[in-house]
C-alpha cells in the first residue's frame, strides 16, 4: 500500500515538474496581437449593438416574440464581450496596462461586473482553483462530502438548494449580476479599492440605463434588455462551472496542492461545436488558460495545434457536460465530484 502511494506521489511529482515546464513553454503565445485585438473587439461590439437596436424595433413594431428570439443570439455576443472583459483582466488584450484596465471598465458597465473588483477576485481564484484549504473567494461553493455530512439538517437543506440546478444556472446569475456584483461581496474589509470599482460602475450602469430609459421608455428597456443580460448571465454561469465541476476534477488539501498540476487537471478543456467555440471566445481551453493566463483567448487554439498532447487532457464534449449539473459534493475517499444521492453510498466518509 505504502508502495503504490510512494509510486502515485512520484508520478505527481514528475507531473508538477512538467507543468511547470509547460508554463515556459507557453510564454511563446503571449503576447497580443493589436491588430487582431480590436478586431475581436469590433467583431463583438457592432454586432451586440446593432441586434439590440433589432430586438428594440421588433418589440416597438409589435413583436415581441421576434424581439426574444433575437435576444439569444445578443445574449452570445453579450458573453463574447465579458470574455474580452476577462482577457482585459489578465492583462492579455493589450500589451498596455492601461489599454486593458480602461477597456475593461467600459465593458464593465456593460456586463454589469466591476471590473478592477472583479480582476481582484478572479486572481484570487487563479490561486487557489482546486484547493479545498482555500475555497471562498471566485469559485462555486463546493463542500466535500464529510463536511455536507457535519451539517445540521437546516445547512444541508440550504446547501441542497444552493446547488439545485434551478438555483444555480437561472437564479443564481441574476442574483450574481443584479445585486451581488453591486457590492464589492468577499473583499467588503479590504481597503477603498474594491469599493470605488463597484460603486463608480454603479454609477455608469445607473447613467447609461437613465439615459436609455429617456430615450425608449423603462417598459421596452426592460422587455429588451433584461432577457439579453439573463440569457448571458445563464451562459457565463454555466461555463464558469463546467469549467471546474466536472467529475474528474481535482481538488486536494493544501500540502498536496500544486498550482500547475491543479491548472491541467483542475480545468476543464470543453470541447465545444465551433460556432459555440467562437461565441465563448474559446474559453473552454481552460486547462491551458490556467496553465498560462496570459495568452489571448484567439491564440489558445494555436497552443492545442501545435501541441495535440494536451487536446484530451481533461476534454468534455458539450454531451458529457450535462450530466455534471447533478454534481455538488467533493468526494476525498474516490478524489472525484459526486451526486447527492452518490454520496449515500460513501460509509467512510459519513
Amino acid at each position: 500500500m505504502w508502495d503504490r502511494l510512494t509510486r502515485i506521489g512520484h508520478v505527481l511529482d514528475l507531473a508538477a515538474v512538467e507543468f511547470r515546464s509547460w508554463t515556459k513553454n507557453l510564454g511563446y503565445y503571449q503576447k497580443p496581437n493589436h491588430t487582431r485585438s480590436i478586431a475581436e473587439l469590433l467583431i463583438t461590439v457592432l454586432p451586440l449593438v446593432t441586434l439590440w437596436i433589432v430586438t428594440w424595433l421588433s418589440f416597438s413594431l409589435g413583436y415581441p416574440w421576434l424581439s426574444l428570439l433575437i435576444a439569444i443570439p445578443a445574449a452570445g455576443f453579450l458573453v463574447r464581450l465579458f470574455l474580452i472583459q476577462h482577457d482585459c483582466g489578465h492583462g492579455t488584450f493589450f500589451s498596455h496596462r492601461l489599454a486593458n484596465d480602461w477597456v475593461g471598465r467600459v465593458i464593465g458597465v456593460v456586463t454589469l461586473t466591476p471590473y478592477d473588483f472583479w480582476r481582484r477576485t478572479h486572481s484570487i481564484h487563479h490561486a487557489t482553483a482546486g484547493n479545498l484549504d482555500r475555497r471562498g473567494i471566485g469559485d462555486v461553493t463546493t463542500l466535500t462530502v464529510r463536511e455536507y455530512f457535519e451539517l445540521s439538517w437546516w445547512g444541508r437543506l440550504k446547501y441542497r438548494v444552493y446547488r439545485h440546478p434551478l438555483v444555480m444556472f437561472v437564479i443564481g446569475p441574476a442574483y450574481l449580476f443584479f445585486l451581488q456584483h453591486r457590492l464589492p461581496v468577499g473583499l467588503m474589509r479590504s481597503g477603498w479599492q474594491p469599493w470605488v470599482s463597484t460603486m463608480a460602475t454603479n454609477l455608469a450602469i445607473g447613467a447609461a440605463v437613465a439615459i436609455l430609459v429617456a430615450l425608449i421608455g423603462i417598459k421596452a428597456f426592460l422587455f429588451v434588455h433584461l432577457p439579453i443580460m439573463l440569457l448571458a448571465a445563464m451562459g457565463g454561469v454555466w461555463l464558469f462551472y463546467v469549467q471546474h465541476q466536472f467529475e474528474c476534477t481535482t481538488w486536494q488539501r493544501d500540502a498536496e496542492w500544486n498550482v500547475h498540476y491543479a491548472a491541467v487537471h483542475g480545468s476543464s478543456h470543453y470541447d465545444l461545436p465551433p460556432l459555440l467555440r467562437w461565441f465563448t471566445a474559446n474559453i473552454g481551453v481552460h486547462h491551458v488558460h490556467h496553465l498560462c493566463c496570459r495568452i489571448p483567448y484567439y491564440r489558445l487554439p494555436q497552443v492545442l495545434r501545435d501541441h495535440p498532447e494536451l487536446y484530451y487532457v481533461s476534454r468534455v464534449t458539450l454531451l458529457d457536460s450535462f450530466r455534471f449539473a447533478r454534481l455538488s459534493l467533493w468526494d476525498e475517499t474516490r478524489n472525484r465530484l459526486v451526486s447527492f444521492n452518490e454520496s449515500r453510498i460513501s460509509p467512510n466518509e459519513k
